[in-house]
């Protein structure tokens, strides 16, 4: 009897014993991001032994210092530019022509409990990366990082060099850049899955069939320091008219809305007469719209719904983007506050423009502005006045050309 209850407790204790190996043995979200982003990931994390190949630890180095002067130089500015202008933030936040830059979106909107991102790029994948060959990991590594290139220097991606990067990998499209921005924001992952849209914007997971002209995306789950659950979405969709009217993703983002909304680098997509549908649905719902001068035309505000706050100075378009000069910004310009931070395709400090446009409550049955009419520039807001930060970090110079 006693020789039975020995091997009882023995089978039980290898059982007990191959649970926990089982358990270690999971690579959880975080810890891929955490190790795609060149931070330590926890200690029983099947992850570790890759650490130490020195091809991350160079990976590593580089991403600690290229992250530490970028919250020096803009996203430590763009949060405390945002706690003093921005004092009632939606819980949600839209993100158009964005590729996977949930940086930005955390520094204008760290408040917001749901971020929306669209852009044409999928969203790809990142397997378990303790399956892959060493060479395999070291690759991807370096493609995460060239194509984190222009951001990290610039506040935008370059998206031709990104879709080459990330195309060419078994860690492939946005998801991987998504992971890395969410780490290196100090955010834990707690879940990710695949979701898709159907054309009426239901949600649909797993083996659910959305039908045609699906919009396909990814859901994370976070949390930041404050151990709020948050939610990201990315969708890779068309936002240009016809897929706007096709696609369900404008009618799941009206479920979430009104909302705050940001548009930076989005190549003048919204002067043209091809993504009105996408403009109007911002117009109609947002409550605030943060963009630099390739987002929204000035005249297509109506000037009776909307009070525009200006920043920075605005210098035109760059010369990739000839004939979207907006006299009227122009002249808007003329009262704005200045930023001590740089933004969008001008990302010098001191060149760069932001324009805060507040929606006046109420105001959603005002009749429409006409074309001709000008945009009067509001009174400023207040602000309490900080002591100025000191000089920023210069990026290294370079010729660069934007794609979207």
């Amino acid at each position: 009897m006693f020789r039975t209850m020995r091997l009882a407790a023995v089978a039980l204790a290898l059982l007990a014993a191959a649970i926990s190996s089982a358990c270690a043995g999971d690579v959880t979200f975080d810890d891929t991001a955490r190790f795609l982003a060149g931070m330590q990931p926890s200690a029983d994390s099947p992850l570790v032994p890759l650490t130490k190949d020195p091809s991350w630890q160079h990976h590593a180095k580089f991403f600690d210092g290229a992250f530490a002067q970028l919250e020096q130089r803009q996203i430590s500015k763009i949060r405390d530019w945002s706690d003093v202008n921005l004092s009632a933030p939606r819980p949600t936040m839209f993100y158009f022509f964005s590729g996977p830059d949930f940086l930005y979106a955390n520094a204008f909107y760290s408040k917001a409990s749901t971020y929306v991102l669209g852009a044409l790029e999928p969203a790809g994948a990142v397997p378990d990366l303790t399956r892959l060959p060493r060479g395999a990991v070291n690759a991807a590594l370096y493609n995460v990082e060239r194509s984190l290139g222009s951001i990290l220097s610039f506040s935008f991606f370059i998206t031709k060099q990104m879709k080459v990067d990330l195309h060419a990998n078994q860690v492939n499209g946005t998801l991987p850049i998504l992971y890395v921005f969410l780490a290196r924001s100090g955010k834990t992952i707690r879940n990710v899955e695949m979701v898709a849209l159907d054309d009426k914007g239901g949600v649909h997971t797993g083996n659910d069939n959305p039908g045609p002209n699906a919009t396909r995306g990814v859901r994370i789950t976070f949390v930041g320091s404050d151990g709020e659950a948050r939610t990201l979405y990315y969708f890779s969709t068309d936002l240009s008219n016809p897929g706007a009217r096709a696609a369900g993703f404008l009618k799941f983002c009206e479920t979430l809305g009104p909302g705050n909304s940001l548009i930076k680098s989005a190549s003048y997509l919204l002067h043209s007469g091809n993504f009105t549908v996408v403009r109007d649905w911002l117009l109609a719902n947002s409550a605030t719209i943060i963009q630099d001068d390739s987002g929204i035309p000035l005249a297509s505000y109506n000037p009776r719904q909307w009070r525009f706050f200006p920043f920075g100075r605005y210098l035109g378009p760059i010369g990739e983007f000839p004939g979207r000069y907006q006299e009227r910004y122009a002249e808007l310009f003329t009262r704005a506050q200045p930023i001590d931070f740089g933004v969008g395709y001008r990302w010098r400090m001191h060149e760069s423009n932001l324009l805060l446009a507040v929606k006046v409550p109420g105001s959603e049955s005002a009749p429409a502005a006409e074309t001709t009419s000008s945009a009067e520039p509001p009174p400023k807001p207040p602000r309490p006045k900080r002591p100025r930060p000191p000089e920023p970090i210069p990026p290294p110079p370079g010729r660069f050309f934007w794609f979207h």
